[in-house]
């Protein structure tokens, strides 16, 4: 028979698209993972000093990878120029002292607000990526701006008071996600010349002893407290850092940047479910409306993802840190 005659509508379904759907579906349990991540965060500081808990955190993290490393071959990772030692270990450390800087503030935000406004301030870092592109000499579509003007009104309805003050949590979390924005540029960078996954690796470490350092002098800890704070810890270590950084370099081999935008930035929402389940936190009207404005304004800042072609590159090492935007934070 004819090998170019149509699919007929009754054929199994097509194996790209069940690829798809499937990266998808794992992308979906990625954002929920990062999402509850922020309870698992407050959680854990009832116990624990954010520096101390970051700090044990993110060692586990690195540790949850080094099985993976060992286990899987991210797609072309073999064409990557191979640098030295010395490359990884700068390049890695450089990603962690701006990990260090955002997980700090988010997490010693997280002591002065609540799980579901911390989600979405920080998802704030999504439009600033190209904003601080545009400063890098990149350029910053009309999408941006809109994007941005929306979040800054909502960002306004959720943390600015009557007194037209910021609360204080509330703010270092937003010094936070400028820090996740510079974050994701230098990983831009990074993972065109390494292995993704060995600057994760490397990062996480590098965030770890900063953290623990910084824990010296201000935080007091014990092995009683240490093991209260077991569950939060396990579940940002191994589940957020580990599992779920896997799961997003592994999907967006086959899922579409435009799929995977749309779905990691649900996790904003699943934080904010979250955050009212576990934690019994309450947005009243004026809070929801600015979720919404934020919320809104990350989506169209990816418009120019979901009006891409079917057939445009997908967000990777190739990349810029703007077409990147959707790849998230560990």
């Amino acid at each position: 028979m004819d090998g170019n005659l149509p699919t007929s509508p009754f054929a199994g379904p097509n194996p790209m698209q069940t690829k798809t759907l499937k990266s998808d579906l794992l992308l979906l349990v990625a954002a929920f993972i990062w999402g509850t991540t922020f309870v698992a965060q407050r959680m854990g500081m009832n116990h624990l000093g954010p520096m101390t808990y970051n700090g044990l955190r993110f060692a586990l993290g690195a540790l949850t990878l080094v099985p993976v490393l060992l286990l899987l071959n991210p797609a072309g990772a073999s064409s990557r120029p191979k640098h030295s030692t010395r490359f990884l270990l700068y390049g890695g450390g450089l990603a962690g002292l701006a990990l260090f800087g955002g997980a700090s503030m988010q997490q010693m935000g997280l002591l002065y607000t609540t799980a579901s406004k911390a989600a979405f301030i920080t998802s704030l870092y999504v439009m600033l990526v190209p904003i601080l592109g545009r400063v890098l000499g990149q350029r910053c579509g009309l999408p941006v701006w809109a994007g941005a003007t929306l979040s800054v009104v909502g960002l306004y309805l959720l943390s600015v008071a009557e007194s037209f003050t910021l609360g204080r949590g509330d703010l270092l979390v937003l010094i936070g996600a400028f820090f996740w924005a510079i974050h994701v540029h230098l990983i831009g960078y990074l993972a065109k010349r390494a292995n993704p996954l060995h600057i994760a690796c490397v990062q996480f470490l590098a965030c770890s002893a900063l953290s623990l350092v910084a824990a010296v002098p201000f935080e007091q800890v014990t092995l009683p407290a240490v093991r209260a704070a077991t569950v939060p810890i396990l579940y940002g270590g191994i589940l957020s850092a580990g599992v779920a950084f896997t799961l997003q370099v592994v999907c967006q081999r086959t899922s579409p940047p435009s799929h995977a935008a749309i779905v990691m930035s649900l996790e904003t929402v699943f934080a904010a479910l979250a955050g009212y389940v576990i934690l019994h936190e309450h947005l009243g009207p004026r809070d929801l409306v600015g979720c919404a404005l934020m919320f809104a304004g990350l989506l169209v800042v990816q418009l120019p993802l979901l009006l891409a072609s079917p057939t445009t590159p997908k967000p990777g090492p190739a990349a810029s840190p703007t077409a990147a935007v959707a790849s998230r934070k560990p």
